[in-house]
């Protein structure tokens, strides 16, 4: 052993606390979690988003309190074509520690870049209209829109990025990186436009969606018959095969091809993943994408003009294990990165 650096760590190291770190790329994030040598108790308080702090009373104030970025739970699953149960995963995702505080990959900690809060849940007049619960989304992210704030959502089934997608694409139409098992492009069913198999064709038809700027990735099962939307209209579909041939690198350039340098949204199933790593969610479609697989699409968009964005479908009661909750926080995080890095950029305003 080489005894002369031996000696160095020693005197560097041998009386020093756990905050004392000397990377300059961590020395600032430690600073923001360390008062002297002791870090917050993950498991402690209350539960929050990815730990941020806890601001119900922001949607009262005319500039939400000079917040960058609200993140909201949609508690609320009407428009599910199969097993309900959403309305949960918010407080599934909540109740996950340990998120951050930074993402080794990407080298960024958001909560030290940005305002960011947990604001509660959007304040539902009835758990039983579909469309009032739509009404009071889009009435509910107009408010944040129309404050400069970036929008993070955590549902709920996908129903809820229709009336999402109203209120940030109203000034211009967005571009859109989604991530699913399932186009959710198609039509009616049953008297309903507002199911979650179809959130993205009503907001095109409503021109706050731009499906020349959209790529939908992830794309798999026995539904592919209801697509048709999808293709008809421009948007570019990677089904969850075809990124095994085409291999990470050139779905990424793919979907930065797509959306270019233009306002965009992200929208993340939960299904989109394989169901033995989440199988917390309504419609499970085997042969799915891996946690890993995602987090790298998602960071391949560090970049870009990143708005607004979700993670939906969490259905915490059909996963005794807890992992969908933790991979839809993990997922949380990661889009929060990823509209940091926007804002520090002089984007990511909705």
């Amino acid at each position: 052993m080489d005894q002369d650096r031996l000696a160095k760590l020693r005197a560097r190291y041998a009386g020093a606390s756990g905050a004392d770190i000397h990377d300059p790329r961590f020395a600032k994030v430690a600073a923001d979690q360390f008062k002297g040598d002791r870090r917050k108790w993950p498991f402690s308080d209350v539960a929050t988003f990815i730990s941020a702090p806890y601001r119900p009373d922001a949607l009262g104030q005319p500039d939400l309190g000079g917040l960058d970025v609200a993140i909201i739970g949609l508690p609320m699953d009407l428009g599910v074509t199969n097993r309900a149960g959403t309305r949960l995963g918010p407080r599934a995702v909540r109740a996950v520690e340990r998120m951050g505080p930074m993402d080794h990959v990407l080298g960024t900690a958001p909560l030290g870049m940005l305002k960011v809060a947990d604001i509660g849940d959007v304040p539902f007049r009835s758990r039983y209209s579909l469309e009032s619960c739509h009404e009071d989304i889009e009435a509910t992210f107009k408010t944040i829109v129309a404050a400069g704030v970036s929008t993070l959502a955590v549902g709920g089934d996908h129903s809820i990025t229709y009336p999402i997608l109203k209120a940030v694409g109203a000034k211009r139409p967005v571009g859109l990186v989604h991530i699913d098992a399932h186009c959710d492009t198609s039509g009616p069913y049953e008297g309903s436009k507002f199911h979650h198999g179809g959130p993205f064709r009503q907001a095109v038809l409503d021109g706050v969606l731009d499906p020349q700027r959209t790529i939908q990735i992830g794309i798999r099962g026995g539904a592919e018959y209801l697509w048709e939307f999808s293709y008809e209209s421009g948007m570019t579909v990677i089904h969850a095969d075809e990124v095994d041939r085409m291999g990470l690198d050139a779905v990424i350039a793919k979907a930065l091809s797509v959306i270019g340098d233009g306002p965009t949204y992200v929208s993340f199933d939960v299904d989109s993943l394989d169901p033995a790593f989440a199988p917390g969610t309504g419609t499970p479609e085997i042969g799915g994408l891996t946690p890993r697989e995602a987090l790298a699409i998602l960071r391949g968009l560090k970049g870009r003009d990143i708005v607004a964005a979700d993670v939906v479908e969490i259905a915490p009661q059909y996963d005794a294990t807890t992992n969908t909750a933790q991979c839809a926080a993990q997922v949380l995080f990661t889009e929060l990165c990823l509209i940091a890095e926007a804002r520090a950029a002089g984007k990511g305003r909705p």
